[in-house]
This record gives C-alpha cells, sequence and structure tokens, in this order.
C-alpha cells in the first residue's frame, strides 16, 4: 500500500512542481516577488493583511514597504503550492527508504530531492530578504526545474512500463543524455536575462540594435556577486551589459535548437522514440516562437509566462526521453 502510495505521490509531485515552476514565473514577470517584504509569512502573518486594522499593523512592521494587496496574494499563493509540494517530497523521501527493495530507482533520488527543497525554500527566503538579487532568483529557478526533473524521473520509472530495451548506438545515446545539460545551460542563460530584466535590451531581431555583433559588456554582464540592476563596482548596470546578457541567450538559444534538431533527425530512426521526437520538437519550435513574439511584441505576460512552461515542458520531455532509453530495473544495488 504505502509502495503504491510513493508511485501515486511521485506523479502527482512532478505535476505540483510543474505548477509551482510557472507559477513562480508569473510571480516574478508581474513584478509581485516582493509582494510580501518578510517570510515566510506576508507582513508577520501567514496570509496577506486585509482588515483596516491588519493593514495598519503590517504598515507600522514595514513601514518603507507599500502594501499592495494583489501582489501579496500573487506571492502567498507561490509560497503556499511550494509549502505544499515541500511536505509531498518529504512523504516520498519517507516511502522512498521505506520501500527500498521495490523502488526502481535509487532511494538515494529521494534523499537528494529532500535536500533540494530544503535548500529551494532557503533560496525563497533569500530572495526576498537579498531584495531581488540576480544569482539567488536565478539558482531559484535551477533549483525548481531540477526538482521537476527528478520527480518526472521517479514518476517514469514507477508508471510506465520500461521492459522493451532500446537499442541506440553510443553515440546517439550520449547526445539523448547531453541534452539536459544543454537545455539546463540554456535554461541558465533565460532565467539570468529574466533576473536582470534584460529580456529587451534589444528589441529587433535577428539582429541587435541593428547589427549581429552589438557593443556589449560582458564583465558586468556576468558578474556573479552583485545586487539588482548594479555593475560590479556599484553603478547601474549599462545597457551594453543588458545587451550582452541577451545577445548570449540568444546564442545559446541557436546552439540548443541545432543540437535538439539534430538529435531528433536521428532519433526518428528509431520507431519506437518516434512520437517523443515529435514532441520534443513541436516543443522545441514553438519555445522559439513564443523567445521572438516575446522581442518583436514588447515582451506580453502571458508570453513571458508561457516562455518558462515551455522551458519546463522541455526538460520533462528530455527526462522522459532519457528514461525511456534507461532498462527498466531495479537501480538500487542489492548484495
Amino acid at each position: 500500500m504505502s509502495y503504491k502510495l510513493f508511485k501515486n505521490l511521485s506523479l502527482f509531485g512532478a505535476i505540483l512542481a510543474l505548477c509551482v515552476v510557472v507559477l513562480g514565473a508569473y510571480v516574478r514577470l508581474s513584478d509581485a516577488g516582493l509582494g510580501c517584504p518578510d517570510w515566510p509569512g506576508c507582513y508577520g502573518t501567514l496570509t496577506v493583511p486585509q482588515s483596516e486594522a491588519a493593514i495598519q499593523q503590517a504598515q507600522a512592521l514595514h513601514p518603507d514597504s507599500p502594501i499592495e494587496t494583489a501582489k501579496a496574494w500573487k506571492e502567498m499563493a507561490h509560497r503556499y503550492l511550494a509549502g505544499t509540494l515541500g511536505i509531498v517530497v518529504l512523504a516520498i523521501f519517507v516511502l522512498g527508504w521505506r520501500n527500498e527493495n521495490q523502488l526502481k530507482v535509487t532511494p538515494s533520488l529521494a534523499t537528494a530531492l529532500l535536500i533540494i527543497i530544503v535548500f529551494q525554500a532557503l533560496l525563497g527566503m533569500w530572495t526576498v530578504t537579498m531584495l531581488l538579487k540576480p544569482v539567488i532568483v536565478s539558482a531559484h529557478l535551477i533549483g525548481g526545474l531540477t526538482t521537476l526533473g527528478l520527480l518526472t524521473w521517479i514518476a517514469h520509472r514507477h508508471t510506465v512500463n520500461h521492459q522493451q530495451h532500446i537499442p541506440l548506438s553510443p553515440v546517439l545515446k550520449i547526445m539523448v543524455r547531453g541534452a539536459i545539460l544543454v537545455l539546463l545551460a540554456q535554461v541558465l542563460l533565460g532565467g539570468w536575462t529574466s533576473t536582470n530584466y534584460a529580456a529587451l535590451a534589444c528589441t529587433d531581431f535577428p539582429t541587435c540594435h541593428g547589427r549581429w555583433m552589438p557593443e556589449m559588456d560582458f564583465n558586468d554582464a556576468f558578474h556573479l556577486v552583485r545586487e539588482l540592476g548594479q555593475s560590479a563596482h556599484g553603478g547601474n548596470l549599462t545597457l551594453n551589459a543588458l545587451t550582452a546578457i541577451q545577445w548570449t541567450h540568444r546564442v545559446g538559444a541557436l546552439v540548443i535548437f541545432i543540437y535538439i534538431a539534430a538529435l531528433v533527425f536521428f532519433l526518428f530512426k528509431v520507431s519506437t522514440l518516434r512520437k517523443i521526437a515529435l514532441i520534443l520538437f513541436i516543443l522545441l519550435l514553438t519555445q522559439v516562437a513564443i523567445g521572438i513574439a516575446n522581442l518583436i511584441l514588447q515582451l506580453p505576460l502571458v508570453l513571458a509566462v508561457s516562455h518558462n512552461l515551455g522551458a519546463a515542458l522541455l526538460v520533462i520531455t528530455i527526462v522522459v526521453l532519457n528514461s525511456k532509453i534507461t532498462e527498466h530495473q531495479n537501480e538500487h544495488s542489492k548484495t
């Protein structure tokens, strides 16, 4: 019974993680990341101040933070959902070790998942207390997608029949494995672009400021330990630095497009993988189209959030693809 619960929770957790990632993107992109100036509550409570007395008390506690109820509710909704995911992951950890002899993954994955969730909570706190420092927010994004990827792997290994072995050439197998690393690198560039508000540093396409190689400042652009909107020396982040961030993300998009397009081409030669290869290619084309539309249409909220959703769906698809080419076995060593 507890093993069945583990399977169901892993699938539910993967779905919930996807919701947390997308809602987190919505909160960030709607400028509600500091809707609550404290953590884990909001103005000293576990809900958003509503009554006149509660608002007055909250304002007294945080006189420098004007209360915007709509933004505060967005932030708290994300925290509630993330907290629920934390409880689910804790249950997966406990049930995983209880049923370690039945698992089709090593129970150490459940431990890693729990550690990541705890670190994610710390990053969520630091995001608020350090006032949206780009390196913290970007790490929070990568942590969320890593959580999604691990939960997807665990769920797929336990809910899908893997009895059929899919023979692949060594080179193609390496390409499938490497797709995860290439995608995460591009997601990190995308996160860095978003958290530095560099998405509209140049709005023409395919050129940037009318040039293939615009003036750029890479030193400040990728200096990690700095405040939001500031250079390494404390001044304002220049347009050249913001341009460098976005231009690098564009180059990364081109690299990953070529990589995944080549991967799809070779996967189509394997009959059992044609369906997922087609899904992967459709997601890739959609993601590129949304990225271009974000530039041309000046980053409308629905498209910006959809771009984050597309990245999450690509992570899920590539993780499932990796699971499909991994033989069905109990990966927990028994001696």
